[in-house]
């Protein structure tokens, strides 16, 4: 594989190269060696984000992570794109019936050997169902309760409105808010 790392404002040092090229280098078994994986890093205020960028035959699979560490975002991005990879490969044998050769596209045959399938759009499997009690805050509780427990959304009871609301973070660092409407 051949990696093409640049950085917008920060200095790509030996250390963090040596990182991306060790994490991202796990997906060497599935990847012809000519295959391009485009990195480019980045800083915004105190947020470090990476970019992930992988061509292949007629797609391109890609993730952007943004946190507060560069280490951080890179692990991130590994995980999405090891899910976007499982998927593609599911939607490739699917489409080829299993007949696909590695001179096809750029992946090696081990690629399609391994049996790390996840469930296809369409045949969604709830696995797990999970229930808590919500109490009535303002949305801007709500932030709070979310960045401390560290998630990316919160389900609370809105206590100026009495109606069910979801908070989340936005990639830009902001907040949303998700308001019911009934039609």
């Amino acid at each position: 594989m051949n990696f093409i790392i640049s950085g917008k404002n920060i200095d790509v040092t030996p250390s963090l190269k040596e990182a991306i090229e060790q994490k991202l280098g796990k997906l060497e078994r599935y990847f012809t060696p000519e295959t391009e994986i485009i990195v480019t890093l980045s800083v915004e205020k105190e947020r470090q984000k990476i970019e992930v960028t992988i061509p292949v035959k007629g797609n391109i699979i890609r993730s952007e992570q943004t946190s507060d560490n560069m280490y951080v975002s890179l692990d991130l991005v590994e995980e999405v794109i090891e899910r976007q990879l499982r998927k593609y490969k599911n939607k490739l044998v699917e489409k080829h019936q299993g007949h696909l050769t590695s001179s096809e596209n750029s992946f090696k045959k081990e690629f399609f050997e391994t049996e790390d399938t996840v469930e296809v759009d369409g045949d969604i499997k709830i696995v797990r169902t999970k229930r808590f009690g919500i109490k009535p805050m303002y949305p801007e509780d709500a932030c709070m309760q979310m960045d401390l427990l560290g998630h990316a959304f919160f389900v609370f009871n809105n206590a100026e409105t009495d109606e069910v609301n979801v908070v989340y973070k936005r990639k830009d660092g902001s907040f949303g808010l998700i308001e019911p409407e009934f039609s």
